[in-house]
């Protein structure tokens, strides 16, 4: 099963979420960063339907793939520290 972490921390003048490299919208508070991470990683359990999907890969070529809506990973949110805003 796949497992997908999700670190909440200062970000771009605020607080943030992240998943891989990529965050976020920017939140003025931690705490509503941290519910929010927490809500994103809870949607990640809700089946969907069997759907055709396309994203691009880090080399910039495009991947399509089958996805089975029942298949869902398990989640974990990392709370990376209140520190000072970057």
């Amino acid at each position: 099963m796949t497992k997908l972490t999700y670190h909440v921390g200062a970000h771009d003048g605020g607080y943030g979420y992240r998943l891989g490299d990529v965050w976020s919208e920017t939140f003025a508070d931690h705490d509503v960063a941290l519910s929010a991470a927490k809500s994103a990683a809870e949607r990640q359990h809700l089946e969907g339907r069997d759907a055709e999907i396309s994203y691009q890969l880090s080399d910039g070529r495009w991947h399509s793939e089958h996805v089975d809506g029942g298949d869902r990973p398990d989640t974990e949110v990392v709370d990376d520290g209140t520190g000072a805003p970057k």
